[in-house]
């Protein structure tokens, strides 16, 4: 079995749940999608940075994106990326500046020059991906890719071509047996 096919398995047994549902955008939905839960899985994280290392470019140094979505992505793909030979700093972007200790949104190991992979867990519209890409520029860093564990809303290809950067789902609301909801959260 494929990593991919392995991590839409995961997803389905752990991090969908079926039931009624109202979403953050108000809208009711006849399942919902907690990713963290294939994330945060220590099976869920290597069958995610199997798919996920299969398809970031060898340019990448830097793997983060907003917290807290991308935490969990980013963090599990760039350990077990080292155990497999293959150096990507992590980092997290604060939704507000710290203007304490290290000031500004970027936390962790951002290098400027860096070329960035910009990752979440769940993208339903795909604002947060747009948010993201123009933080790391800022900082002086190029993204590379916009990577999503799991591409609910069918929307967010559109705000990184918009950005352009290229932008890859391993798992899609069809590919766990539902259609794209139009970007709802």
């Amino acid at each position: 079995m494929s990593a991919s096919a392995a991590l839409v398995e995961h997803l389905l047994a752990h991090s969908v749940k079926r039931g009624e549902f109202t979403l953050k955008s108000g809208k009711r939905s006849d399942w919902f999608l907690d990713s963290k839960q294939t994330a945060c899985d220590p099976d869920g994280v290597v069958l995610m940075a199997d798919a996920a290392l299969a398809v970031i470019p060898e340019i990448a140094t830097a793997i983060g994106g907003i917290t807290v979505g991308a935490d969990p992505v980013a963090y599990g793909i760039a350990a077990v990326a080292a155990t497999r030979g293959r150096r990507l700093r992590s980092f997290t972007i604060r939704k507000e500046a710290k203007d304490h200790g290290i000031t500004g949104r970027v936390a962790g190991a951002l290098h400027a020059g860096d070329h960035v992979v910009i990752t979440e867990d769940t993208t339903s519209r795909g604002t947060t991906i747009a948010e993201a890409v123009e933080v790391v520029r800022a900082f002086g860093a190029i993204p590379v890719l916009v990577l999503t564990l799991v591409d609910r809303g069918g929307t967010a290809a559109g705000f990184a071509a918009a950005a352009g950067v290229p932008f890859i789902a391993l798992a899609t609301a069809p590919d766990l047996g539902f259609g794209f909801d139009g970007g709802a959260e």
